[in-house]
Parts: structure tokens; sequence; C-alpha cells
């Protein structure tokens, strides 16, 4: 089987849906499929076409006003031109899932939307409130829609009223379990991700002036960096936050098993697939109570907090064992993919 599968970006890139097509996409291809992925992120620190993890990547120049939707026509040319025998779209939050529906023509169609019904500013939500009726109509193109979470299907029905098929996203628990911790000279809490303000890391570092006794290590780079520094300067707690901007893919397990909780304030996601790396290499989680993230925190080994919250949420959850309970797999989401295909 030929599998298209149609992102706004892809490793090297990092993020939540990157890390999904790219372990979905290479797991397709070690049972015996070929999976082409078509992007919108080319531009000069990447290869135009290339094969990474025996994945075909083919990416086209796009245009992303403040850093978002993706505006890539070319993508059309390139599903026109290989035959496959489905188009998998991700990411209704971006303008690919749209060239993909209209270029699938005649071939199975299947998006996963990974949906969270809200963006990182209001100038993205306005657009995405315009984008709304084009939105629906790509959605109700597909032969198939699949949710990550039973949060993003309820979501899905109440915005749409489409009925989504709930297949979660994975863990690679084998590359997180087991590993050798960072050592950084002092405890420290975790957050992982994007900087952006609704990523909610700000809430995490002011709490960090009742927890005395942490650190707080920051993965991940974006725009909000410097309005983070400043706040923790205002808190009082800049000697005791730690920036390290990207970390690369090989870095992040220490880094997971070093912590000693790991924290996510984030205003909306559709999983979470960071709480679930961290749980995997033995780190309890404190989680937003909001969104997919909500369905984490019914975990024995996650609790979830308020931005006010946070401190006495990371006092709970200290040394407790982590993970309690079994992790969803990508060797499962491949195998109820391949059904559903």
């Amino acid at each position: 089987m030929k599998v298209a599968q149609v992102v706004p970006q892809y490793p090297p890139r990092t993020g939540g849906v990157e890390t999904h097509v790219k372990e979905v996409s290479e797991r397709l291809v070690e049972r015996g499929h070929d999976v082409m992925v078509v992007t919108a992120d080319d531009d000069n620190d990447v290869e135009t076409r290339e094969t990474r993890g025996g994945v075909e990547v083919i990416r086209h120049a796009g245009f992303a006003p403040n850093g978002a939707f993706h505006v890539a026509p070319s993508i059309l040319r390139t599903l026109r031109q290989h035959h496959t025998d489905v188009v998998h779209a991700h990411n209704y939050h971006s303008l690919p899932a749209l060239f993909a529906a209209i270029g699938a023509g005649d071939t199975q169609f299947v998006v996963t939307p990974h949906y969270h019904g809200e963006s990182a500013s209001s100038f993205r939500d306005r657009l995405l409130s315009l984008y709304h009726p084009v939105g629906r109509w790509a959605l109700r193109q597909a032969d198939e829609i699949i949710a990550v979470s039973d949060w993003e299907r309820e979501q899905l029905q109440d915005d749409f009223g489409i009925d989504a098929t709930v297949i979660p996203n994975g863990i690679n628990v084998d590359r997180f379990w087991n590993v050798k911790p960072r050592f950084h000279g002092r405890p420290y809490l975790l957050t992982v991700g994007r900087l952006e303000e609704y990523k909610g890391v700000q809430h995490v570092i002011r709490a960090l002036a009742d927890i005395l006794s942490h650190d707080l290590l920051v993965a991940g780079s974006g725009p909000y960096r410097e309005k983070l520094e400043r706040t923790a300067v205002s808190a009082g707690v800049d000697g005791r936050v730690v920036f390290l901007g990207y970390v690369d893919d090989d870095d992040l397990p220490g880094l997971y098993a070093g912590a000693e909780v790991y924290v996510t304030m984030s205003n909306f996601e559709s999983f979470g697939i960071t709480v679930g790396e961290a749980l995997s290499a033995g780190t309890p989680a404190v989680v937003r109570d909001v969104a997919a993230l909500s369905e984490w925190a019914k975990r024995s080994d996650c609790v979830a907090a308020g931005p006010n919250s946070v401190a006495d949420a990371v006092q709970n959850i200290l040394g407790t064992p982590a993970p309690q309970e079994a992790l969803p797999s990508w060797s499962n989401v491949v195998k109820n993919l391949i059904a559903c295909y």
C-alpha cells in the first residue's frame, strides 16, 4: 500500500504533530508499506527531497503568516503527480489539510485533525474563525476522521457535527525507559515545548517562588522566550530557571529522566505527547485540567492543577513512581491505522 502523509512540517522540525507523523510513517515502512510525506516547510536548512528512516519526504516552499497555516498550493501538484492508495492529512489548523482534500480526488482520504478548537493568538483565532466553513468542507471530504483523544472526538462532534474514530497517539516507551538521568546539580522540574504564551510556562515560573527546593529547566525555543525571561526576573527566580533552547532528540530522554516532576500548563492540547514521554522516563506529571490534558489527570501518576495551584500540585506528586499504568504504544497506533486504511 502506498500512503501519502500530508503535514505542515516534518522532522527535523519539532512538535507533537511532527512526532506523530514520523513515528507512524517509519513504522508503516517497517511493515512493508510505501510512505511519502508531503510538507509545506521547505527552506534553506533542509533538503527539498530526501529519504528519512525509509520515508520519502517532499517539501514545498510555504508562506506562513504569523508562523501558522503554511500556505503551499504546490502540494496539490505533487499529490496529483503521484498515485497513492491513501492520502492522510494532518492538522486542521493548517492549510495543507485543505490542499490534501482538494488533491486527493478519488483516492481514499483520511484526516487526523489534531484539533484543539483554538489557536495561540487572537490573530490566529480570527483567521480560524474565517477558515471554519472551508475547514469544515475539507473535513467532510474525508472517508475517515481520526481523533487522538476522546476529548478531541467530542470537540469535533460539537464544532463540526463529525463522528471520529479515536486512535490515541503512541509513546515510544523503550526510548525513554531506563535511561541515564541528566545531572543538573539540584533537583529540577521540567517543561518541554515551543515557547508560546498559550503553553503556560509563565505559570510554572511564578510557582517556582513557592518551590524553593527545585530549579526549573525549560526545553524549547519560540517567540515568547524573552517575556518568560522577564517573568523569571520579576518573580525573583531567574537564578533558578534555565532556558535550554532547542534540545536534540537524543538528549531528551535523559532530561525527562533527571526531572523530579514534569509540568505543563498549556491552555489546549489535543493529546499531550510530552506528558507520556515524561511518564515513560519514570517522571510523574502535573498537567493543566483543560482539553485533552485532563485525560492524563485520571492517572495515578499525574495530577491536575490550575495556574495558581502549580506549587501545591508539585508537592503532592513528588516521589510518585511512574508509569503506574500502561501507556499507548505506536505499534498499536499503526495496527489500527492499517485497519482503517
